[in-house]
């Protein structure tokens, strides 16, 4: 009984703190998505084509493929059947050592993602922010350069996979 009782007033004052916090909010009351520096572009193609047309323009554009995670890939191996889902990171070891010489908190960022989403109507939807709005925060001229930089790869990857 007495564990349930201070499980019960931990939960409570917890709760408190919480609402009494200075900015406090639920995740539904964050700024609408899509995000600022954030570039939605609809594509032509289903998810399965675009997730390979996208790989192909990282390798083409001399950038690296560092992951791949795709939840619809990955339900269905459960057999669950959801709308194609995936994020792709991408990035390149020379970006990687200015980035950590500009910044080593800024290591965090790195690398940086696609975001596909399949939308209702077969279509995939192309999803990344802009390297200058990721790195922006560090400010840091060198950094700020270098995402100027990251910037026009990054939209010539993304011009390439969405094109039809």
């Amino acid at each position: 009984m007495r564990t349930t009782t201070a499980a019960s007033t931990v939960l409570a004052l917890s709760a408190l703190a919480l609402a009494a916090a200075p900015g406090a909010t639920l995740a539904q009351d964050a700024s609408p998505y899509p995000y600022d520096g954030m570039v939605e572009i609809d594509t032509p193609h289903d998810f399965d084509t675009l997730w390979d047309r996208l790989s192909a323009a990282v390798q083409d554009h001399e950038m690296f493929l560092v992951g791949r995670a795709s939840a619809s890939r990955a339900a269905e191996g459960r057999g669950i059947d959801i709308p194609g889902n995936g994020v792709v990171e991408v990035y390149r070891n020379d970006f990687a050592v200015r980035m950590l010489e500009a910044s080593v908190p800024a290591g965090i960022e790195a690398p940086i993602r696609y975001y596909l989403t399949e939308d209702a109507d077969g279509t995939t939807t192309l999803t990344y922010r802009l390297p200058t709005a990721i790195f922006a925060p560090y400010d840091s001229d060198d950094l700020d350069a270098m995402a100027a930089e990251l910037d026009v790869i990054f939209a010539a990857i993304a011009k390439q996979a969405a094109a039809e």
